[in-house]
């Protein structure tokens, strides 16, 4: 068949079909896929053995080399999949599947992230129970990824609303609560060796009383300091609209809620938190031995914030002294003023009553006294985002809480103010201001006319009068001026050194000490919602803190009558959380028996959830042993799959795909819990994820009418240079795919047009799989020709019988088959699946073209080439080629490499520099048979015409340079 009628056959319209009865079509494709799903199911076609357990299998084949590989978790959505979502999804498992042909124990599974918001929304909405929306649509979605012939363990699946799942994570979290940092080992370790070192003293308390002599609260608080869980009054990110707090990285750069758009307020609650900063280091050099993408790790980096520098007190009156961090303590002399946080704890105690005499109007913000004024400018503070607050372009404002501090070397008092642009999270929440070398303290001065003074010496032409500038001088690379006193003298010195002699300086007087600093804080973990993990915490009559003993777990999620937490008008900021469990008042109060020896006694179980981020920070440890009900992993089990091992010296996942929005939240959390794990003895992986690849995004045109709003995508006509919708204009622009925006497609639609094997293939072909691409249904169609085609090269499209021979291929089939097989190796295995297909396609097309039946040889390779991208026809054409087994665990070809090189390739001849010659020579001819073979050509000995030869350049087989 000719290549023009082979296109026409692959459109035929139905009614043609009678002629063709064995045509690969929809329908055919949909009772294919459909008997090999429920094949592999019946057979356990994906199952990957453990060494040991109850999943334990094949030793052969656990004796392979491993592979892990995951996908992100994906959120159990109410309106399903569309054509988007499984983009990872289907690369992972044509690279798993690929894995498994080349001889890895290949483990691949999916499970679910099912506490979080939406289902509790919905719930509260619909009255539903979150348990129960959740459950359907996790049913809905496995019946739609199935559907994509997905190879998935399922022996290995799990939610996170399993009580058996939840039970450890509240374990998990009472290893944390039950572990401090010991800064001399550079581990967490378990709380009692800690209590052991304040009983023997080897560790004094903080007044430097004996242990003995603290009273139970007093020992809780002391514990509180070092804990890796702990409650604090801190500021935090208050959500009346939503009734709950929230984390830093939920909190969009608007100051609003990520969910819902609601304003978010700062205020100080009690609540738990993750001693993360204690990690800091470790994470940050933990990063070099990841293979993640490079923007990924920058962004980790640049969230963690490690910068070198030094602490200085500053003396203000009775109150204390305010602690500052600076990384640049060689300009102390400069600093003529301070800042606070609006949240800072010094404040309330250092505003006199009234302002100084003196006091600057421009100062005061026209309020008639200090606590006025702060109280004033602390509510306005509260309604901004941190990244609102940094903004380098915004005016600067602030107010005077009339208080001053004494600057520590030059002895002159300075005013401290309270202004937007200093955080609470950042440092020590104060700050040295120095306006002449510092551009943000630079307009603070020149907006409130405070003094500045020139410690750094201009190299830009500029006088030394900061009063005469446009703008702050910082320079790390000038010298030091205006920096003595009685003790110490900077003058002349470079930054480093000057640096150097002040930390000193600072540190033999007790008021400094050069320290390191980060922009990482401590990771807030309570939610005041009803929809997640209850905290295995109870508190007794005094508030001490007691988490429940092993055998009381999991403590699982009572039924409320209310699953709302109270949610309060949007922008009222004096307001409280008030969780749904608290109001179930026979479930906060028990009674309980903790062990011990003090028998039975009356507690209140702590009423906030855990966030959504608790489930998904350690499931790639359950996939390795979801049954077991008596450790967390079992540690062979975890050291098969997840060990160290060379070139992956921290361990973890081989292959972890998903999208690059979770690079500080989900990504840094489970990086946390791994090392705290591991630090404890219960794994062998310092890091849970070794790769990370993060995938593109599939868009979709949105169009919208003249009022703005998403109008059908599938009832849009284009026509006279425009697209219009029920007779009007509307425009277009490439966005995300979603229900909202009317643009979705579903992956149910195109399977039942073309079948799963063509969806598969065109995500896959539609584009590198790291960059984001537009989803055009049209274009579908390529790929279920090529598949028909694949088909027709077998199968006879009216007998059904097979139609290849046993005839030995020729040369030419022999060199177009052996390339496709080395190239689409080395791009499955490099996650290029795009460049993959067109090889494949280049290879079918030329049997196509060639004309005549197939070789056996030839047809069973292209179908094990086709097979991790289009598995369920290739296991029906591996079955109809004779072959009783599944093609799953076959041997990927292996390319020939004698067929892999061109035959010829063209040597190109210069004679001074000017190509004189091409000649077609062997691909795999010497540097000296390619001299030999040169000179003695006639073209080039006329080129030559006598002249003496210096010097003859080989560069086999393509390039002969010769020198007259």
């Amino acid at each position: 068949m000719s290549e023009t009628n082979s296109a026409a056959a692959d459109t035929a319209p139905a009614a043609t079909e009678t002629a063709a009865p064995h045509r690969y079509t929809a329908a055919m494709a949909a009772d294919i896929e459909a008997r090999w799903q429920d094949r592999w199911a019946a057979e356990g076609t994906y199952e990957a053995p453990n060494p040991t357990g109850d999943l334990a299998g094949d030793p052969g084949l656990v004796a392979r080399p491993k592979k892990f590989i995951m996908d992100m978790f994906p959120y159990p959505s109410g309106a399903g999949l569309h054509v988007g979502h499984p983009l990872g999804y289907i690369a992972t498992d044509v690279f798993a599947r690929h894995q498994r042909m080349t001889g890895h124990n290949v483990l691949h599974t999916l499970g679910f992230d099912a506490f979080g918001l939406p289902a509790e929304q919905y719930a509260v909405q619909t009255g539903t129970h979150p348990r129960a929306s959740t459950e359907a649509n996790m049913e809905n979605m496995k019946a739609q990824l199935r559907r994509l012939g997905l190879g998935h363990d399922t022996r290995r699946s799990f939610a996170t609303i399993d009580p058996d799942y939840y039970r450890w994570t509240q374990w998990i979290f009472v290893q944390i609560f039950n572990s401090w940092y010991d800064d001399e080992a550079d581990r967490a370790r378990p709380i009692e060796e800690l209590v052991a070192q304040f009983e023997s003293g080897r560790r004094a308390t903080p007044d430097g009383r004996p242990w003995s002599a603290l009273d139970a609260v007093e020992r809780a608080d002391v514990l509180g300091e070092y804990r890796l869980a702990y409650t604090s009054d801190a500021p935090v990110n208050w959500c009346p609209g939503l009734g709950t707090v929230l984390a830093n990285e939920e909190v969009t750069a608007e100051g609003r809620s990520e969910r819902g758009n609601f304003p978010v307020f700062k205020r100080k609650l009690r609540q738990w938190n993750m001693r993360i900063t204690a990690y800091a280091d470790r994470l940050l050099a933990d990063l070099e031995a990841l293979d993640w993408p490079d923007a990924i790790k920058a962004q980790q980096r640049n969230w963690i914030g490690r910068s070198e520098g030094a602490r200085v007190d500053f003396p203000v009156g009775d109150a204390g002294a305010i602690t500052v961090f600076t990384t640049r303590q060689d300009t102390l002399f400069g600093a003529t003023y301070m800042v606070l946080s609006p949240e800072h704890d010094l404040v309330e105690r250092i505003v006199p009553a009234a302002w100084p005499a003196g006091t600057h109007e421009v100062w005061t913000g026209g309020h008639a006294t200090p606590a006025e004024a702060v109280d004033a400018y602390r509510k306005q503070a509260a309604s901004k985002s941190d990244v609102e607050r940094q903004a380098e372009a915004k005016d600067k404002t602030g107010v005077f809480t009339g208080a001053y501090a004494t600057n520590p070397v030059s002895g002159e008092p300075v005013p401290v103010f309270i202004a937007d642009y200093v955080l609470m999270g950042y440092g020590t929440g104060a700050i040295m201001a120095v306006p002449a070398h510092d551009s943000r303290d630079f307009a603070f001065a020149r907006a409130f006319e405070l003094p500045m003074r020139c410690v750094v010496e201009p190299s830009d032409g500029r006088s030394a009068d900061p009063a005469e500038w446009d703008d702050a001088f910082a320079s790390y690379d000038a010298k030091i001026v205006n920096s003595a006193n009685d003790a110490i003298v900077l003058d002349g010195l470079g930054v480093a050194d000057a640096k150097a002699k002040i930390t000193d300086w600072l540190a033999a007087r007790g008021i400094g000490e050069g320290t390191v600093n980060f922009r990482l804080r401590d990771w807030l973990f309570s939610r005041q919602r009803y929809w997640g993990e209850p905290f295995p915490i109870v508190y007794d009559e005094d508030g001490i803190a007691h988490a429940l003993p092993e055998s009381m777990l999991p403590l699982e999620l009572p039924e409320v009558d209310d699953y709302s937490p109270r949610t309060f008008d949007p922008d009222d900021a004096d307001t409280q959380p008030e969780p749904p469990l608290s109001r179930k008042q026979d479930w906060v109060d028990v009674e309980l028996d903790l062990g011990g020896g003090e028998g039975v006694k009356r507690y209140r179980r702590e009423t906030n959830t855990m966030p959504n981020w608790a489930g998904s920070c350690w499931y790639e440890l359950r996939y390795l042993d979801p049954h077991n009900s008596e450790k967390l992993v079992d540690p062979a089990i975890e050291q098969y799959w997840m060990g160290p091992r060379e070139g992956q010296p921290h361990g973890g996942v081989d292959l972890y795909v998903g999208g690059a929005e979770h690079a500080v939240l989900h990504l840094l959390y489970a990086r946390f819990w791994s090392k705290v794990l591991y630090d404890l003895g219960h794994i062998s992986s310092v890091e849970p994820f070794h790769k990370l690849y993060n995938q593109g995004m599939i868009q979709a045109f949105v169009y919208r009418d003249g009022r703005g709003i998403a109008v059908p995508a599938a009832e849009v006509e284009e026509r006279d240079g425009g697209y219009w919708y029920q007779g009007a204009k509307v425009t277009r622009v490439l966005g995300k795919m979603g229900k909202s925006l009317k643009n979705a497609v579903t992956p149910d639609e195109i399977c039942a047009e073309y079948g799963a094997d063509t969806l598969r293939l065109y995500e896959m072909a539609m584009g590198p799989l790291d960059v984001s691409r537009p989803w055009d249904t049209r274009a579908v169609v390529g790929q279920y020709r090529l598949l028909q085609r694949l088909w027709r090269n077998v199968v006879d499209e009216t007998t059904g019988e097979v139609t290849v021979v046993d005839t030995e291929p020729g040369e030419e089939t022999l060199r177009a088959l052996h390339k496709a097989v080395d190239g689409v190796a080395q791009d499955m295995a490099g996650l290029r699946f795009n460049t993959a297909i067109a090889k494949v396609t280049e290879l079918n097309n030329h049997l196509t073209k060639a004309g005549g039946p197939v070789s056996r040889t030839v047809a069973e390779r292209l179908v094990l080439l086709v097979a991790p991208l289009a598995p369920h026809i290739a296991e029906e054409l591996w079955r109809r080629l004779g072959h009783a087994d599944s093609v799953v665990h076959q041997d990927f070809p292996v390319a020939d490499p004698a067929y892999v090189v061109d035959e010829t390739v063209t040597c190109v001849v210069q004679v001074k520099g000017k190509v004189k010659a091409r000649l077609e020579v062997s691909a795999s001819i010497s540097d000296a048979e390619l001299e030999a073979l040169v000179l003695g050509d006639a073209t080039v000995v006329a080129a030559l015409g006598g002249a003496t030869i210096r010097k003859v350049i080989v560069r086999a087989p393509k390039l002969v340079n010769i020198v007259v």
